[in-house]
């Protein structure tokens, strides 16, 4: 009975080096469980060197993905959602959005700016999910028109990359206007002769797909996304059918004529450089 009276080591007597092991070096893939090293799943620009499986990331990190290192500039962080309707649900409106601006230190659900992919000028705009589920307020409308402006004044392309679980519903009508607003300026970038590339990640869903997300010129999905309006399960549940497998997901768009191209998150960059060349005639601005 020896082993069963032996004292369980204790935390204080494992070694230095075990002791002073910082916390966030892993990761664990959801998908295929392999635990990552944090420094190698950047240099796979944050996707599973095992299975591919894309992370979902913010604004921040396809910054770093995407633009010529010292290019980026962002715009318009001084937007603010305000609270017109003084809406309460289970919590006000104003503490979910002081919580949010706590927890993610982000301006809100839509990051804008400028830079450079491979010395070619973008204007460019990428939805936060961790930001109240990446919702579509009347931040997200007016950021992205500006931001399309932007690309207007300075005859550039625009880049938008789209996560979200659609409207934001503390806004109500305010916030189904931005799907109107929003297409309704991609009207005018198109008669500008100017390109819209949409990139869909994961998930790209509600009033979002319903509008800007959907209408590039040129429409690109990250592998494995959820894209569509409603979610598989509320689909099923209407019309009592079972779904195909990998229904509203990159692939199964693609090959029903949805999007365009699904483009691994490491070649991105480069295919977004390639796609907007051609559109732009080669100019590098």
């Amino acid at each position: 009975m020896a082993w069963f009276l032996r004292k369980s080591k204790n935390i204080s007597d494992s070694s230095p080096a075990q002791r002073e092991m910082p916390d966030g070096l892993w990761t664990k893939c959801p998908d295929c469980s392999t635990i990552i090293y944090r420094k190698e799943l950047e240099e796979h620009a944050y996707t599973c060197p095992n299975c591919d499986h894309h992370f979902r990331i913010g604004s921040a990190k396809y910054v770093s993905v995407l633009f010529d290192e010292g290019s980026w500039t962002e715009t318009d962080r001084e937007v603010r959602s305000a609270d017109p309707l003084d809406f309460v649900d289970t919590r006000p409106y104003k503490a979910r959005l002081k919580e949010a601006y706590s927890r993610t230190d982000l301006p809100d659900a839509v990051t804008t700016g400028t830079g450079r992919i491979y010395g070619m000028p973008v204007a460019f705009g990428c939805m936060n999910f961790g930001f109240v589920g990446g919702s579509m307020g009347s931040v997200v409308g007016e950021k992205f028109v500006r931001a399309g402006r932007r690309a207007l004044e300075s005859r550039s392309p625009f880049v938008f990359i789209s996560a979200s679980g659609g409207a934001r519903m503390q806004e109500a009508a305010l916030s189904l206007m931005q799907m109107a607003k929003t297409s309704a300026f991609l009207t005018e970038l198109a008669e500008a002769g100017l390109p819209y590339i949409s990139i869909l990640t994961d998930p790209t869903t509600g009033g979002v797909s319903a509008s800007y997300a959907m209408l590039g010129d040129v429409i690109i999905a990250e592998p494995k996304a959820l894209i569509g309006f409603a979610g598989p399960r509320v689909i099923e549940q209407t019309i009592r059918k079972k779904l195909p497998e990998g229904f509203q997901r990159s692939e199964f768009l693609l090959e029903h004529g949805m999007v365009d191209m699904v483009v691994h998150r490491h070649d991105l960059k480069k295919s977004l450089y390639t796609v907007l060349s051609h559109l732009m005639g080669g100019k590098r601005g």
